[in-house]
């Protein structure tokens, strides 16, 4: 038998119940994450999270190597984040040579600045004291900013090639490495017409010489001050030379969110939360094609940018990636207003890029519907 409510505790009730209601009722408001980031779902940004789920349970069964995170942002809100591998929110992902790409979009500031006068300064000017150098060769005269920003300098400098005078193991065992860099011979022959493309970490390395010559003070604080600091990013860990010398072309540490953030400044121009830090300008001509890389079809090359395409369910969405060994990327798809990071410890792997596309194309684009 139902007893009647008495009248004392009625409108206390009622009270809570309609508190109860609202709850259920209300929509839940955006949060806003650590970083600066608003965070939404991924059912209100368009996407279906099974495929998703799959990926996560090919991570922790080691199917697929060594990931450290993954996080995906669409029309500017953080909506997936996972870490793998003991790795946390908190966690310094050294993503190596994506830092190449945090180089590019520093030389841009300084030129936006005027502290560079643009991408056809020449390179040895700012480098007075250490003249003479070794191996002298007018071609190296003529080596301007832009040239180390396409990978298409004269100097006999290639990673992938073990015996190349530059490559970058050489560099590590170099007290100076801005001195390494200059006194490297020039190629045999330069390419007929155009640009030859020849991946050179220390030509990156180079480059946060030149810009801290031109700006006045160290890349980690001019980075800090004009990139880091307005993007929320307060820890950054960079590796350095025997005389203390940034390393410009890779390692690196940054956090999960802190590598999408450099992604969605791009994604909006060069706006982040609706302050300007790098021209829409040199995100435009960072990300537009100037050399194309002979031995990975379909890839060119910006300023530091790696451009290709990848492809799920037939379908083929552009991107721009900064990229480093492991497999690395933090891809920016301006069809779909995405950007995604995938951080892997698969370093010198065998597949370990082929597996990073495997997890962009078969379950985060595929997630897209």
């Amino acid at each position: 038998m139902l007893h009647p409510v008495p009248s004392r505790l009625l409108l206390p009730l009622l009270s809570f119940l309609s508190c109860i209601c609202c709850l259920i009722a209300a929509p839940a408001a955006p949060s806003t994450a650590a970083g600066g980031w608003s965070e939404g779902s991924l059912e209100a940004a368009g996407l279906s999270a099974a495929p998703l789920r799959r990926m996560e349970e090919a991570a922790r069964s080691g199917e697929l190597v060594k990931v450290s995170a993954v996080l995906i942002a669409r029309h500017g809100k953080l909506i997936y984040e996972r870490y793998f591998g003991g790795n946390t929110a908190a966690s310094l992902l050294n993503t190596r040579s994506a830092t190449k790409t945090v180089t590019g979009m520093l030389i841009g500031i300084a030129i936006d600045r005027g502290l560079l006068p643009g991408v056809d300064a020449p390179v040895l000017p700012f480098f007075h004291d250490m003249e003479p150098v070794k191996n002298p060769d007018p071609r190296k005269r003529q080596i301007t900013v832009e040239d180390l920003l396409t990978m298409s300098s004269a100097l006999d400098c290639d990673d992938s090639i073990d015996a190349s005078p530059g490559n970058e193991n050489r560099m590590h065992e170099a007290e100076d490495w801005y001195r390494f860099t200059l006194e490297l011979p020039v190629a045999a022959a330069g390419p007929a017409h155009g640009r030859a493309f020849r991946y050179c970490t220390a030509g990156v390395v180079l480059l946060g010489g030149v810009l801290e010559r031109a700006a006045g003070t160290s890349v980690a604080d001019f980075a800090r001050r004009n990139l880091f600091a307005p993007l929320d990013i307060g820890r950054a860990e960079w590796q350095f030379s025997p005389r203390g010398q940034a390393m410009t072309g890779g390692g690196l540490g940054l956090r999960g969110r802190d590598l999408l953030a450099l992604g969605q400044l791009y994604a909006g121009g060069g706006v982040w939360q609706g302050r300007r830090l790098v021209s829409e300008r040199w995100v435009r001509v960072s990300t537009a094609p100037h050399v194309r890389v002979e031995d990975q079809p379909d890839t060119e090359y910006g300023y530091l940018w790696w451009l290709h395409p990848f492809k799920s369910g037939g379908r083929s969405h552009a991107a721009y990636t900064m990229a480093g060994n492991g497999g690395n990327k933090v891809a920016v798809f301006p069809d779909l207003d995405m950007v995604v990071v995938v951080a892997s410890t698969n370093y010198n792997a065998r597949g370990m890029h082929q597996q990073t596309e495997r997890m962009l194309g078969d379950y985060i684009l595929a997630a897209v519907h």
